[in-house]
Formats: structure tokens, C-alpha cells, sequence
């Protein structure tokens, strides 16, 4: 038999009701939504030192980040829907137990088939994340909404963000299996405290045939082809992703050589720096709730463009680096957070389809500003760096503009 449920975690069905959703569980969510995505780049800073440990060539070494990259895309597609079918607690503790298996696999790992397997699955089954905001979504009153998605949110950046330099300061004590190991271990702390304490919730099934998987996955294009929010909100969060993934896969490159010279672990804490940036998250959430999100959305562009004119002045600053770094933080966690608020309020049955759409489009976004990165570091330094970096917020600014024609929706 299950464990119990805790006493407020009762049957949630559509939006009908509301279960008590005390500060204590919107902070366990937003720790489990920062320990699960950190799965997705803990390998990062350490594919050389598993490349040669499993037998991957230095040719072929970044793959085991490609590979986490690709499943985690196409378990935005895949799994995350299910949010609109299955019942939601069962769904999350499920992947979460598939998760710790990708990660013991990957810890023990000796040959590089099995470890790119592993990293595969780390990838598919990490969008637990993405099954835990839409329910967090679902659980808020709407008066409230965007504040708890936006603390919820700003967990999930604080994983994104302190991954590489944890796992960097795990692998120099105990070794980069370790990094494996106790993340499976933290998981299964988190499946049994998210089995306790989530409410069930049982999606409404659309009257009449079509409430199959593959009908679910069929209605995936009609809902982005019919929904000019969710185009719009995608649109402007592909731009910013780009924006950031950029910004955080060129910065190390800078930092590593003139007139820095910084090491694997002074760069580890130059990352640490970005973490403010989630701050800004329930902020966004609560200025959503009141009605003020075409405005902010505006702000939040232009707060990332102009991150790349401070980081173009600090080629040579550290400080002003940093600076940038939290201006692109801050912007990116606001129209996020901003993006989500406006597709969650528009209808329960279809939310989990609506943030799978959502995330895996902009994730497509930051894997084109990752390419770009280094080949633009490589090809010309620094400055053309930050000339592509504002670009991306820049044309999402001219997108935004276009608001202001019509009563086009925010």
C-alpha cells in the first residue's frame, strides 16, 4: 500500500478545488523543481573528466551533454502531456523513480554505450519538472497564481544555475561518479516526500473518443497553431533563453583566458553570482497577478538587451560580468515566469500540453544560442558574443511592439 497522504493532500480534480497549499509545500516544490533540472547540467563542467574515464574520445566527449540535452527535449514532448491524462502525483513520483535509475546507471557506468544511455534517460526523465509547475499551477487560487509559480520558478533556475558549479566542487572532493550517486540519492528523497504530501489530481477527460496518448500528442500542433498567447509568450522566452544560454557558455570561455586566468573552480563561483537572479521570480508571479504583464514583459527584454552592453563594457571587469549576469538572470526568471502566468489561465485541461509546447520550443532556442556560443568566441572573441546575445532580446522586443497594434493578447 502507498504511503498516506498528508491530510491536505486531497483529490484534485480540473480546478474545482482547492487543497490547502501551505508556504511549506510551494517551498518543497520549488526544491524539488531545482534538484531535478540540475540533473540536465551537472555533466557539464565535467565531460572531461568522464570522456576518458568511460572511453570517450575528446572528438566525441561532448556528447554525454548533447545526449542529456536531447532527452530532455524529447521528454517535454513525450512525457510531459501526460500531465493532461494521468493522474498527476502518481506521474511525478514515477519519472522521479526513473530518474534515480538513470542516475545509478550513470554513476557505475564503465563503458561510454552505457553512460551516453544513461545520460539519455537523465534527460527524458528530469521533465518531472515540468510536471510539478503545471500542478502547482492547478493547486493555486487564481488571485494567486503567478506568485506560486514564480517561487516554484525560482527554484527551478537556482538548479539550473548552481548545477555546474556544485557538481565542479562534488567531482574535486569525491570524484564525478559521486556527483551521480547523490543526486539518485536526493531524488529518492524527494519521490517519497512528494508521494506524502501532493494532493492527487485526476485530469477531466474531454467528453466523446480522442483521450488517448496518441490523440494527446496529435493535439499538440492544433493547440500551438490555435493559441496566439502561447505563440507570443513562446516567441519572446525563445528569444531570452537563446539570450542566456549563450551568455553562460561564452562567459567561462572569457574567463578562462586574458586577463582573467580563472580555474575550473574560480569560474564555479563566478556562476555562483547568476544565482540572485531567481530572486526576482515571485516578484514577476505577484506583478502578473495584478494584471501588470504586458508592461513587464517590455521591462524584461529590455533588461536582458541591455545585460549585453554592460557585458560588452566588462570584457575586462569582472564585476561588471557579474553585473551583466544578473541583469540576464533577472530578465529571463521575469518573462518566464510572466510566459507561464499567461498560459496556465487558460483553461486546467490543457496546461501540461500548453508548458510541454512552451518549454521544448524555447529549450530549442537556448541549444541554438549554446551552438553559437563558441563558434562566435572562437571565430571573433568577446565582442561578437554580446552583438548576437543582444540581438536575441532586441528582436523580441520588436515582436513585443506589435502588441501595441491591435488588442493582440499578453
Amino acid at each position: 500500500m502507498p504511503p498516506t497522504a498528508h491530510p491536505g493532500a486531497s483529490p484534485l480534480a480540473g480546478e474545482a478545488a482547492h487543497p490547502a497549499l501551505s508556504r511549506t509545500l510551494i517551498l518543497l516544490m520549488a526544491l524539488a523543481c531545482g534538484a531535478v533540472v540540475a540533473n540536465i547540467y551537472y555533466a557539464q563542467p565535467l565531460v572531461g573528466l568522464i570522456g576518458p574515464a568511460v572511453g570517450l574520445s575528446p572528438e566525441t566527449a561532448s556528447l554525454v551533454v548533447t545526449l542529456t540535452q536531447i532527452g530532455y527535449g524529447a521528454g517535454l514532448i513525450l512525457l510531459v502531456p501526460l500531465g493532461d491524462l494521468l493522474e498527476n502525483r502518481r506521474l511525478v513520483v514515477v519519472t522521479l523513480g526513473s530518474t534515480v535509475a538513470a542516475l545509478l546507471v550513470a554513476a557505475v557506468a564503465p563503458t561510454a554505450s552505457l553512460f551516453l544511455a544513461a545520460a539519455f534517460l537523465i534527460g527524458v526523465t528530469s521533465v518531472a519538472v515540468q510536471m510539478l509547475v503545471p500542478l502547482a499551477a492547478h493547486m493555486a487560487p487564481e488571485a494567486s497564481r503567478g506568485q506560486v509559480v514564480g517561487t516554484v520558478m525560482s527554484g527551478l533556475l537556482l538548479g539550473i544555475l548552481l548545477a555546474r558549479p556544485v557538481s565542479s566542487l562534488i567531482a574535486d572532493s569525491l570524484g564525478w561518479r559521486a556527483v551521480f550517486g547523490l543526486s539518485a540519492v536526493v531524488m529518492v528523497g524527494f519521490a517519497v516526500l512528494l508521494w506524502r504530501v501532493l494532493p492527487q489530481r485526476r485530469p477531466q477527460r474531454p467528453p466523446g473518443g480522442g483521450s488517448g496518448y496518441a490523440a494527446l500528442l496529435g493535439s499538440l500542433g492544433r493547440l500551438l497553431v490555435c493559441t496566439p498567447v502561447l505563440q507570443r509568450r513562446t516567441a519572446y522566452q525563445t528569444m531570452m533563453f537563446a539570450a542566456f544560454s549563450l551568455y553562460w557558455t561564452a562567459v567561462p570561455l572569457l574567463l578562462a583566458g586574458a586577463p582573467f586566468h580563472l580555474t575550473q573552480r574560480g569560474i564555479a563561483l563566478f556562476a555562483l553570482s547568476g544565482a540572485a537572479g531567481a530572486l526576482v521570480a515571485p516578484i514577476a508571479g505577484r506583478i502578473a497577478d495584478q494584471g501588470w504583464t504586458r508592461p513587464a514583459t517590455g521591462f524584461a527584454l529590455a533588461m536582458a538587451a541591455l545585460s549585453f552592453f554592460v557585458a560588452r563594457a566588462g570584457e575586462g571587469s569582472i564585476a561588471l560580468l557579474v553585473l551583466a549576469g544578473l541583469l540576464l538572470d533577472m530578465g529571463v526568471q521575469m518573462n518566464m515566469v510572466l510566459g507561464q502566468r499567461a498560459i496556465y489561465s487558460l483553461g486546467a485541461e490543457t496546461r501540461s500540453r500548453m508548458n510541454a509546447i512552451y518549454m521544448a520550443i524555447f529549450f530549442l532556442g537556448g541549444a541554438a544560442g549554446s551552438a553559437l556560443a563558441g563558434y562566435a568566441f572562437a571565430v571573433g572573441g568577446w565582442e561578437p558574443v554580446t552583438w548576437i546575445g543582444f540581438a536575441f532580446p532586441a528582436l523580441g522586443l520588436l515582436l513585443y511592439l506589435t502588441e501595441f497594434r491591435g488588442r493582440h493578447p499578453a
